[in-house]
């Protein structure tokens, strides 16, 4: 339990881009192994993606100066509120990276190829070679946000020491 601060909102950020960070190399993963129709395990490559959750601790600094107001849902989408306290995220975390089975392989027939079956298809990867560089550009540009407001909290920093040492 820790109030919040420049350095809590630096850390943050850097949960945030090592995550997107492993998201990259995942996704460079992919695109390598587009073409790939043999693996260690038998079978062609499988697309890997990225689980992402958020790293939540309750945030109960607040609460004496939190007014005290009872929330209801209007929705049945709405979620409903933490019953004591606010809850804040403390970042991202990595919580796994699995393999796409739900996405179905590619078949495509090819019977000069080694490993076609016995009526000439070829079993191909469940990469989508413009769903991954979408998903790329996505994760570029959530780390560069990640790092705009690192570089923002890291400049507040310095101004405040610049007044103190005034």
């Amino acid at each position: 339990m820790r109030p919040a601060s420049l350095m809590t909102s630096m850390e943050i950020s850097a949960t945030g881009m090592i995550a997107q960070r492993i998201r990259m190399n995942v996704i460079s993963s992919n695109i390598a192994n587009a073409e790939t129709t043999r693996t260690k395990k038998g079978g062609p490559y499988r697309r890997k993606e990225v689980v992402l959750a958020e790293k939540s601790v309750p945030f109960r600094v607040l609460l004496p100066y939190t007014p005290k107001v009872k929330l209801e849902r209007t929705q049945r989408r709405h979620i409903k509120s933490p019953p004591y306290g606010v809850e804040i995220g403390d970042g991202v975390e990595v919580k796994g990276i699995i393999e796409d089975t739900k996405t179905p392989l590619k078949l495509v027939y090819d019977p000069d190829h080694p490993d076609a079956d016995k009526n000439g298809y070829v079993k191909y990867p469940n990469v989508d070679i413009v769903k991954e560089m979408v998903d790329m550009l996505i994760a570029a540009r959530a780390y560069e946000a990640n790092l705009a407001a690192f570089n923002t909290a890291k400049h507040m920093a310095l101004q405040t020491l610049t007044i103190l040492r005034a």
